[in-house]
């Protein structure tokens, strides 16, 4: 094997590629990255861990077609360093030369035929604008559990049915869902997937958000248990997890009977001083009455804080505690200048979603319920 590459790619494509390997691999040859070049002027990096596959291509001269496998995280290390000049890969004997300028490595090669054939990715559904659904799997994925304690809620539940994906998680203690609309391949199409929200969220910021992103959902298309998302070169699969989703849809209030309206950034500031004395598992309380959220944290003899925020509110004064970890992660997830937070009881979940002007409607498509703390008189 024998090419040429410019060092930029080269490091964009191997740090990509490379991203996701495991640091203690069930078996050595799961810590390279194979790198295939091609007569047609094409080289594909891939890895893959019995879960999660990646695979690029890149452009390059290719002056002999072959395949190695070499440690990712070594090469990908190398990659960020080399001067800004074309890479020269090319095999001798039993090591992978690496030329770039003056700067030269010998890599051992790993044995190629000892590694697994890489999963086939499904067949696309549909297609989804790449900013759309990577904003849509952040602001879900903060809520998935992340102890593992009941390994089905690390998943975010993606449901297609027609034009409409719904992406749902919950860790039980607060639940987010996103509505959005993308194109699927066929109108019928109705199907739930669940893909673990770690891997999910990952891959999605790894793809970026400038290009549409191609979805191709197992079930739906015989896919074998699994998802494969693509957007331009760069294409990843991973299992879906088995199991049936916990059904949440009651934990959505019918109704509320107060909401305030407020500037989320200053929601943001104020919770996060205000959490500064909260002890571990300790809340925020939240007083709500009319102009303004109270907030403080504290009691007794231990630090105590307060703060009040500016906001429009209707209904009956409350006084609710949130956990200011969890309060933190919706707002942040919002992605609107104003936050609608709406109330029943003070036992009772809360209802985060945003809005782009302080006098306009709410946006339903994204909702973070929160679950109250019980706190003292």
């Amino acid at each position: 094997m024998k090419f040429r590459v410019e060092r930029d790619m080269l490091a964009e494509a191997v740090t990509w590629t490379a991203r996701g390997l495991p640091t203690r691999p069930p078996v050595p040859v799961l810590a390279g990255v194979l790198i295939e070049a091609a007569q047609d002027g094409t080289v594909t990096l891939s890895a893959f861990d019995y879960e999660v596959s990646s695979r690029i291509e890149v452009a390059a001269d290719v002056a002999e077609p072959g395949t190695v496998l070499v440690l990712g995280k070594l090469i990908a290390d190398i990659s960020r360093q080399l001067p800004n000049k074309p890479v020269e890969f090319a095999t001798d004997g039993n090591r992978v030369s690496i030329t770039c300028g003056s700067s030269r490595f010998a890599l051992l090669q790993m044995p190629t035929d000892e590694y697994p054939t890489l999963p086939t990715s499904p067949e696309a559904t549909g297609t989804v604008a790449g900013d759309v659904f990577t904003q849509a799997v952040a602001q879900v994925s903060v809520a998935a559990d992340r102890t593992g304690t009941l390994p089905i809620l690390t998943a975010v539940r993606v449901e297609v049915s027609g034009d409409k994906m719904t992406l749902l998680a919950t860790d039980r203690y607060r639940l987010a869902t996103r509505e959005i609309t993308w194109n699927p391949h066929s109108s019928d199409v109705d199907t739930v997937v669940l893909v673990s929200a770690r891997t999910l969220s990952d891959t999605a910021k790894s793809l970026g958000a400038a290009a549409p992103i191609s979805l191709g959902l197992g079930s739906a298309a015989g896919g074998n248990g699994l998802i494969g998302i693509e957007a331009g070169r760069r294409r990843t699969t991973t299992r879906l997890l088995d199991g049936d989703y916990p059904k949440v849809s009651s934990i959505f209030p019918a109704s509320s009977d107060s909401e305030a309206v407020l500037s989320t950034a200053a929601l943001i500031e104020a919770v996060k001083r205000v959490s500064l004395v909260a002890e571990l598992h300790h809340p925020v309380r939240l007083r709500l009455s009319d102009g303004q959220i109270g907030i403080d944290a504290g009691a007794g003899d231990d630090a105590q804080a307060s703060e009040a925020v500016e906001c429009t509110f209707t209904g009956p004064d409350i006084e609710i505690a949130f956990n200011p970890h969890y309060l933190l992660d919706g707002l942040q997830a919002v992605g609107t200048p104003y936050s609608r937070l709406s109330f029943t009881q003070s036992n009772r979940p809360a209802v985060l979603s945003g809005q782009a002007e302080a006098d306009s409607e709410a946006d339903s498509s994204y909702r973070y319920v929160l679950m109250p703390v019980r706190f003292g008189g």
